[in-house]
């Protein structure tokens, strides 16, 4: 078991988290325990071309198999935005699992049309949408989740009215004893910190990285960190950590 540490420059609401809990590695044979077939997840003919594009880098079956997720499972997907990450945890929980998608009020219109749309969709069946803001992500009665992914939107919390310590404080909460927590951002030149969320829509990873796991199939080596994701001129670096909640 190890406790969270904060580095030099992790901003004061990784602080929290630290404060909160103890959190420790997730185990790769309960990962492993009745993981579905992520490949086929990804290659199921009713997904979209366009959730397809998306695909090519975001390496989704990789990404799926280092959350754990599972059949049954009960999961928060933060930062929805337009639904491609909450369509794949929903296929992969399948009908006797839930997925709780998450995003603020003031979701910008594009993303909002396309979530829209995909809720309509028969794939969206199990899917819960909740418009809450992110200090504030879930209703009193949702608690227990085996899983809250937040991928590529954590950012942005950092330059929106987020108090970012109480958000971290209400998803350690809602965790069950033995839960994780999973996010994937993009990520900044060493120094940055979280002064580039709304600039460039990266961050840190130090702001992140305490003593948890860590997935690499998102590294890009070679991306200068110093343009925008929105106007990529390459390959996107990108990182995922691993929190997992305490049995």
């Amino acid at each position: 078991m190890i406790g969270l540490r904060c580095g030099a420059r992790a901003r004061a609401s990784v602080c929290t988290l630290a404060c909160v809990a103890l959190l420790v590695f997730a185990s790769a044979a309960a990962v492993a325990q009745s993981a579905p077939d992520y490949a086929a997840i990804v290659a199921a003919p009713d997904r979209s071309d366009a959730d397809r594009e998306i695909d090519k880098r975001r390496d989704p079956a990789k990404l799926l198999a280092f959350t754990g997720v599972r059949a049954g499972m009960k999961v928060l997907d933060m930062g929805a935005g337009g639904g491609y990450s909450t369509e794949l945890m929903v296929r992969a929980v399948g009908a006797s699992g839930v997925v709780y998608a998450q995003n603020a009020a003031d979701l910008g219109a594009r993303a909002k049309e396309r979530f829209d749309a995909r809720m309509k969709t028969p794939a969206m069946t199990k899917v819960v949408a909740l418009t809450r803001p992110f200090g504030d992500p879930l209703p009193a009665e949702v608690r227990d989740l085996d899983l809250i992914t937040f991928f590529f939107f954590y950012h942005d919390t950092t330059y929106m009215e987020v108090d970012r310590a109480e958000m971290n404080r209400k998803l350690y909460a809602a965790l069950k004893p033995g839960g994780t927590l999973v996010i994937a951002d993009h990520s900044a030149r060493s120094g940055d910190g979280a002064t580039v969320g709304k600039t460039l829509h990266r961050i840190e990873e130090g702001v992140l990285r305490l003593d948890l796991a860590a997935g690499d199939f998102l590294r890009h080596p070679e991306d200068a960190r110093d343009f925008s994701v929105n106007r990529p001129t390459g390959l996107v670096d990108e990182f995922v950590l691993k929190f997992r909640k305490p049995d």
